[in-house]
């Protein structure tokens, strides 16, 4: 009798065995929203810290490939995402996703005060300000809607003209912004990002004057892997 039970013991724990590897290896996707800095542009390899972020988590975690869905598009504004959410496969890949990051709002803050940000224009800016909180809550809204368990990404704007106080304090105040309209959201992280180029080589790490080249864009992938803790949770 006991050469039977162990015999049929032994095919339950191989059968709970390949079926929890099975689980392991599932594929994962993550979806990224935003603008040229989500795109990537000013990496000459056009990868941007969407595929260095792709490969480090393929590399750090074995529980089965990770691929990230670029929807960055250049010059993109908060009002560009909501006009990608209108679209019902965008829709159903973030309702199927395991992970989303939103990284927008340079432009947003960029085209309020003109399209630059020389001789900065404080109430066309507090307009914009306002103009991005309801676009970025509507944004957080559908994709929570759409999926509810999956963790959402929000990554801060940073300053790329650090010697300018006035443009740095603008950008604390939008941060300051993302960072309250996450903590509203259950599973909705924020990201500060300010710092990744303070005391950083303009010439070293960006490709010019807004964006970053593939140094640059790899500090931000390791700023994100590190400071996400619903990553490590999640995946």
């Amino acid at each position: 009798m006991r050469p039977v039970f162990y015999a049929i013991l032994g095919i339950f724990a191989v059968s709970a065995l390949l079926g929890w590897a099975h689980y392991e290896s599932k594929e994962r996707t993550i979806v990224a929203f935003g603008d040229s800095l989500t795109y990537g542009l000013g990496d000459k390899g056009d990868e941007g810290y969407v595929d260095k972020l792709e490969s480090v988590l393929n590399q750090k975690y074995e529980t089965g490939p990770i691929e990230i869905a670029n929807y960055g598009i250049v010059g993109q504004e908060t009002n560009g995402i909501l006009n990608q959410l209108e679209n019902p496969e965008t829709r159903e890949e973030a309702s199927k996703a395991d992970g989303m990051i939103v990284f927008i709002g340079t432009n947003d803050l960029i085209n309020s005060n003109g399209g630059d940000l020389d001789n900065l224009q404080e109430a066309k800016i507090h307009e914009g300000k306002e103009d991005y909180r309801r676009n970025l809550t509507s944004i957080l809204n559908t994709l929570r809607e759409e999926n509810h368990s999956a963790p959402i990404h929000l990554i801060g704007l940073y300053n790329p003209y650090p010697g300018s106080s006035e443009i740095e304090r603008h950008i604390d105040q939008w941060n300051d912004l993302n960072k309250k309209l996450a903590a509203e959201y259950e599973g909705i992280e924020f990201i500060p990002l300010n710092g990744v180029f303070k005391n950083k080589s303009k010439e070293e790490y960006f490709s010019d004057s807004l964006h970053p080249n593939e140094k640059g864009y790899k500090l931000i992938a390791w700023r994100i892997l590190n400071g996400s803790r619903l990553f490590r949770e999640s995946l």
